[in-house]
């Protein structure tokens, strides 16, 4: 293996001097705890008063981690990274939506993003959270198995439509479909509509990708039933698998309602669980197909690692690595100067729509031990490698 996610000429080669100082600035505010919080509320404010801030916010911290605000925004990103051999994922980061016709929306945009990847060798894969398509709220009670009311039961219709229309129209274009996955309490519901999609659309290939967040101590298990699932009903499985995006908050709810959290004891054994899906999915990969979400340097080693033992090519088109527009670049770029199929979530939407999911991003990075100050030192090294270049 010649992997080395220590080439910083390499993982920033896109990058201008301008935009290397940049990112070194805005992961210096996000290694700052308190700075993050104030700084979270004080946006929140602003937005939420309607404040002339998006060209600031804009400049700094939407620009580094979100492709623009349309489709045709990202292009020019889309083009270049593509150069480098990495893929990108437009994934339509609007949170939060609550009546029916901006779940049409979303759904309308989900479609012209299938469009979109069909012409596009850069863009592999269409993405959509499932409350993108329908109200927390009732993905939520039909996660508990309460009963709906005839009006819930309808709109809960229109969800499973909105599930089918477009896992359809990524069928009828051979496209890959990603599902995001979202808080423990709601998945159930969401587990189920995009199981029922794979048993529809994934008989011959995969098209339909479910998440599964390996924080959570029983998804190893859920993997394992629904391969065993698949084998019995001969339908193939497609995974995206990440560690997990709401920790804080799961592990809150469990101990305000005084129920046993979903989430792994430690960050040992959440990485563990990560490790130990994707072994799973490489000894069944006749049937499964892994999308192997991680800004974790060593799961991505031992992935290639696992690769290596199977004689697989680099390229293997059931294994691809992603990482997030404005993180891991050396994960990613060295991947892909390697050969690996490599992609990044690339986020866009109005500036003002997109700031919930940069408010997590940031909030993200802040509680992960480590990932900042590695973030940060990787940018000080490509700074000093260029000034010595000079």
């Amino acid at each position: 293996m010649h992997l080395n996610f220590e080439d910083t000429a390499i993982a920033f080669e896109l990058k201008t001097d301008s935009e290397l100082e940049r990112a070194y600035f805005l992961f210096k505010l996000i290694a700052n705890e308190p700075l993050v919080r104030i700084g979270t509320a004080v946006t929140n404010f602003a937005i939420k008063a309607h404040l002339p801030v998006e060209g600031l916010i804009r400049a700094t911290v939407f620009d580094h981690f979100c492709g623009g605000t349309t489709e045709e925004d990202c292009l020019s990103i889309i083009d270049k990274m593509y150069e480098k051999g990495v893929c990108s994922i437009l994934d339509y980061s609007v949170e939060g939506k609550e009546v029916e016709d901006q779940f049409d929306f979303a759904l309308q945009k989900t479609l012209d993003v299938l469009d979109f990847v069909k012409e596009k060798d850069a863009i592999p894969f269409a993405v959509f959270k499932p409350t993108g398509f329908g109200r927390f709220e009732l993905y939520e009670k039909v996660s508990a198995g309460r009963p709906l009311n005839s009006d819930e039961q309808n709109e809960w219709d229109r969800i499973k439509e909105r599930y089918d229309k477009v896992c359809k129209k990524a069928f009828d274009l051979d496209v890959a479909l990603l599902i995001d996955a979202e808080e423990s309490w709601m998945q159930q519901a969401a587990d189920d509509l995009a199981l029922d999609m794979m048993r529809k659309y994934n008989k011959e290939k995969v098209v339909v990708y479910n998440t599964a967040q390996m924080y959570r101590w029983d998804r190893l298990d859920f993997i394992k039933e629904l391969n065993e699932t698949a084998s019995l009903e001969k339908f193939k499985v497609g995974l995206k698998v990440v560690r997990g995006a709401y920790m804080e908050k799961e592990n809150e709810r469990a101990k305000e309602l005084g129920y046993p959290t979903p989430i792994c004891k430690s960050k040992q054994a959440t990485d563990e669980n990560f490790d130990a899906a994707i072994g799973y999915m490489m000894e069944n990969l006749d049937r499964m197909s892994i999308f192997a979400g991680t800004h974790n340097e060593l799961s991505s080693i031992k992935l290639v690692e696992f690769m290596e033992e199977k004689q697989l090519d680099n390229n293997h088109d059931s294994i691809w690595f992603g990482q997030l527009y404005g993180m891991s670049d050396h994960i990613t770029y060295n991947l892909s100067a390697s050969g690996y199929n490599a992609a990044k979530y690339v986020p866009y939407g109005p500036v003002r729509d997109v700031m919930p999911y940069l408010i997590r991003r940031a909030e993200e990075n802040t509680s992960v031990a480590g990932q900042t100050s590695r973030e940060l030192t990787l940018l000080q090294k490509e700074k000093k490698r260029r000034k010595l270049e000079d």
